[in-house]
């Protein structure tokens, strides 16, 4: 039995054939429909969501099964010792996927769960994400083979879009992150994917006028929140909102950043438009963001199917 914690456990060859799967079951869809019938999906929320939530249910009913859904709010992971919780859900379920906010919670999962479990975001990476990303730059482009430049926070976004490329060995991603957030990888985590030549990190104290240099090289360029979304509207965090806007407003992708360069912009969602990325380049890029977001839900089958048929 494999679990999808983050790629570490997955090798470039297991992770390009989920995404050729992914491909074929967005082309061919009626091919899988029964294809995980009678299965059963737990979907489990500490963390809002849109994307994930929608792609994993209705990802799971195409493949012919059924899911389960919960907020850890109204569940008893609240209450008390989570393991026994964990290994109960088990015993009904065929398939766990958990937005949670904690990667140590993430890990406790991935140890106990006795079904496959799959990582739906944490604060230190987003796994599924990045395989959407790569299945659009697949269809964009024929290749994992171009040039990245993602100019933001070091999130859990990021973290996984370094992961992936230091693993597949295809593309260079460039990272512009003036903005470090708290995460968990580990010491060595940036320091051993620059190791591979495939993750260049580039000065967090660079100018945009500096940046445009890079810019106009790229094939692709990224960016996601400055701030974690459960915290962009909430009260107790205006003070510290208003000092990472400020900090990172120079670094918003918008018409003069991109003037001179052909690279399509992609972005995770949700949008916080004025802030990380401009209202023109936004309209200008929607149908590309929103290819890049439904592919969500393809990849996400692929990596179920892969996993219950393991």
């Amino acid at each position: 039995m494999k679990n999808m914690l983050n790629f570490k456990n997955f090798s470039a060859d297991e992770l390009k054939e989920i995404l050729d799967l992914a491909l074929d079951m967005k082309k061919n869809p009626e091919k899988y429909s029964e294809s995980l019938k009678g299965k059963k999906l737990y979907t489990l929320f500490e963390k809002t969501s849109t994307r994930t939530f929608l792609s994993f249910t209705t990802g799971i009913t195409e493949l012919g099964g059924t899911y389960y859904n919960q907020l850890w709010s109204n569940s008893n992971f609240v209450l008390g010792e989570p393991v026994s919780e964990i290994k109960y859900v088990c015993r009904n379920i065929d398939i766990i996927m958990a937005r949670l906010i904690k990667n140590e919670t993430v890990e406790l999962f991935g140890e106990h769960a006795t079904v496959p479990f799959i990582n739906g975001c944490d604060n230190s990476y987003h796994p599924c994400q990045i395989l959407a990303d790569a299945l659009t730059l697949m269809e964009k482009f024929g290749t994992l083979n171009v040039k990245f430049l993602y100019i933001g926070a070091k999130n859990n976004v990021f973290n996984s879009l370094v992961e992936f490329f230091s693993k597949m060995k295809q593309g260079t991603l460039y990272g512009l992150t003036p903005l470090v957030n708290d995460t968990v990888c580990g010491d060595d985590f940036y320091e051993e994917a620059k190791a591979t030549g495939y993750y260049v990190e580039l000065d967090p104290t660079m100018s945009m006028e500096e940046a445009k240099k890079y810019v106009k090289d790229m094939d692709v360029l990224y960016t996601d929140t400055w701030l974690d979304m459960e915290f962009f509207n909430d009260p107790a965090y205006a003070d510290k909102k208003a000092e990472i806007m400020g900090k990172m407003m120079p670094y918003q992708i918008n018409d003069e950043l991109l003037e001179g360069s052909n690279a399509i912009v992609l972005h995770d969602m949700p949008m916080h438009v004025g802030f990380e990325i401009s209202k023109s380049v936004e309209e200008r890029f929607m149908e590309c963001i929103l290819d890049q977001a439904e592919n969500r839900r393809h990849a996400e089958k692929a990596v179920m199917y892969t996993l219950l048929k393991s």
